[in-house]
């Protein structure tokens, strides 16, 4: 039986995401699972923080004004992010296998690590300054609630979280 890697990601893997989730387990056949997110419904100060930290006024201002996206609009994105990141993995040579996941992940990240009997978590995002200082993070949480390593890498870069 093949070892599972589940990865939840806040946005499409780009190719160095994958070859850094790849490089962690060289030379070994493990099958990986992707969960996305479909992003309705985002924390008020941590997201203003996030957009004001990144100098995205125009975000921020949006959010304040309670725009987020429906649930259908989330839903696309999210099948999106997805089939462009198993197709990421298509072009580093390795299958994996996905899903897009309710708002808050960690009940289906459970759920797949159950299903799944993973060995480990990956989870791939930007930094958020408020979530990662006050540990309310995905990671922070998926390793409060898994027994299983759980790994935070940051989108874009070869730095952990």
């Amino acid at each position: 039986m093949t070892d599972t890697i589940l990865v939840l990601i806040e946005d499409t893997l780009a190719p160095v995401d994958v070859q850094h989730l790849l490089a962690l387990h060289e030379g070994e056949q493990l099958a990986y699972h992707v969960l996305v997110p479909a992003d309705t419904d985002r924390p008020l100060l941590p997201t203003i923080v996030d957009d004001l930290g990144l100098g995205e006024i125009k975000g921020a201002l949006e959010r304040l004004r309670g725009k987020e996206p429906t649930e259908r609009e989330a839903t696309a994105t999210a099948v999106e992010q997805l089939s462009s990141t198993l197709a990421e993995f298509a072009a580093a040579g390795r299958t994996a296998t996905g899903e897009v996941v309710d708002d808050d992940p960690l009940p289906a990240l459970r759920a797949a690590a159950a299903a799944h009997d993973a060995r480990e978590v990956a989870i791939v995002t930007y930094p958020h300054a408020w979530l990662d200082t006050f540990h309310r993070d995905w990671a922070s949480r998926a390793r409060d609630e898994l027994h299983i390593p759980v790994l935070h890498l940051y989108s874009g870069t070869s730095e952990l979280g």
